[in-house]
């Protein structure tokens, strides 16, 4: 039994708090739903303009007017790669005779390839050593896959599968 003088609350007002935690999630559910598909959006914008940025780099700095060894889309017999070890890397450049030099005369150098460490690379200290070197990318997979033209175009995909147009990611 209840002692006297204790109140508690009534049905009444039990109901109403009810019906205003109905309404809040009612509103905040779909919202919070709305925020993750943009920040999945927006990382793979971000990881497209890395790649786009490290492929601009390696053309700039190594005075490249086309890409020797692209991967390139070809339509419905195109493959796209997430593998970033398998994207245009430092053994498919001209040689390092006719290489260009740095703003300080260093010669531009094809590293060895190491898996996540891909491109171009460049020795900046110019004593012929291969850990001193500047990669353009290190990510060894992305999350999205790309195809790059030998203009140094990327194209982003959805998967490796460049025959469904759908696939392909044009922002």
């Amino acid at each position: 039994m209840p002692k006297r003088g204790q109140r508690g609350f009534t049905l009444i007002e039990l109901l109403i708090v009810v019906a205003i935690l109905g309404v809040l999630a009612a509103v905040i559910i779909p919202n919070v739903g709305r925020f993750f598909g943009r920040g999945e959006d927006e990382a793979r914008r971000t990881e497209r303009h890395n790649v786009e940025s490290a492929v601009v780099a390696l053309m700039t700095e190594n005075g490249l007017s086309e890409i020797p060894n692209p991967v390139a889309y070809t339509g419905a017999d195109g493959n796209a790669v997430n593998d970033m070890t398998a994207f245009p890397d430092s053994t498919s450049a001209c040689g390092t005779a006719d290489k260009l030099k740095d703003p300080d005369g260093n010669d531009y150098q094809a590293g060895l390839d190491k898996d996540g460490y891909v491109l171009y690379q460049h020795d900046i200290t110019a004593d012929g050593a291969t850990s001193p070197t500047v990669n353009y990318i290190t990510l060894s997979t992305t999350q999205y896959y790309y195809t790059c033209e030998a203009d140094g175009t990327i194209r982003q995909w959805a998967d490796d599968d460049t025959s469904i147009a759908a696939n392909e990611y044009t922002d």
